[in-house]
């Protein structure tokens, strides 16, 4: 599951949806590939890294600069890198746990709300007050970051961190949903449609995984079989994520570990 072209052929051999792709090794390479893509949405991320490090996303029009700056980004957390399509929806964390559901969390992007008085990047110091949130993974959400990847994706909104929001206007600084990279984690263990909890279930299984972190993008939750695809598994999903959610119900998945574990058989 660390190598994330090889887990995409994997459910890809066994009918499930996957994003479309194409892996870099060396970044001349990687920015000769502009005019393949440019008129595309994608995703930009390493092959191999965890916690959303590296990640780019461009859902709408993107310069050839913008690309070579998420390259950048990209390579700088990993040798070889992924370019694949984006899959339009929300992003859900499912954990499975022995061939059941533990818990489903809906993730939402690192986001300020605007007051109309406070910048940006005094709206995040305000946001990472929060005693949920950290850093190094100690607490169960990462504080709100101000590097490469939030200004960039900033910019392709029309922002600096120096700007400031009208009142009410929700402001996002990433676009992949990672609680690791200051995202915001809602349960929705019981909203989610059966079919996209059996969909979980069955990827845990490809890989032969007993305790995995499936992520799914799903445009319609409440419909089965709608667009949708597995765009990661996590061989060390954050299980303090469904324990102390930012909204709804404590899994426990701790005891659930533990009841697992003493029933192996």
């Amino acid at each position: 599951m660390e190598n994330k072209v090889v887990t995409k052929e994997i459910l890809a051999e066994n009918g499930i949806a996957v994003p479309r792709g194409q892996d870099f090794s060396d970044i001349a390479a990687a920015r000769n590939s502009f005019a393949k893509f440019a008129d595309q949405a994608i995703v930009v991320k390493p092959k191999s890294t965890n916690f959303g490090l590296g990640i780019s996303i461009f859902k709408d029009a993107y310069t050839k600069e913008n690309f070579e700056e998420a390259l950048k980004i990209a390579f700088s957390y990993d040798s070889s890198i992924i370019i694949e399509t984006y899959i339009p929806g929300d992003e859900y964390r499912f954990l499975v746990i022995d061939g059941k559901i533990a818990g489903i969390l809906k993730r939402v992007p690192a986001n300020v709300t605007g007051d109309g008085v406070h910048t940006i990047s005094e709206l995040i110091d305000e946001k990472n007050l929060d005693p949920l949130r950290g850093t190094d993974h100690l607490k169960p959400l990462e504080k709100i970051l101000k590097g490469p990847e939030e200004t960039l994706m900033l910019s392709m909104q029309g922002y600096e961190m120096s700007d400031i929001p009208a009142k009410g206007q929700l402001v996002y600084l990433r676009e992949n949903s990672n609680i690791s990279t200051g995202g915001d984690s809602i349960d929705v263990t019981d909203k989610i449609h059966p079919y996209y909890q059996e969909l979980a279930i069955k990827a845990a299984k490809v890989v032969d995984s007993n305790i995995c972190g499936v992520d799914i993008i799903v445009s319609r939750e409440t419909i089965p079989e709608g667009p949708h695809a597995i765009i990661e598994l996590n061989f060390n999903p954050a299980i303090q994520i469904h324990s102390f959610p930012y909204q709804g119900e404590n899994r426990r998945i701790g005891d659930i570990i533990i009841d697992f574990l003493f029933n192996i058989k």
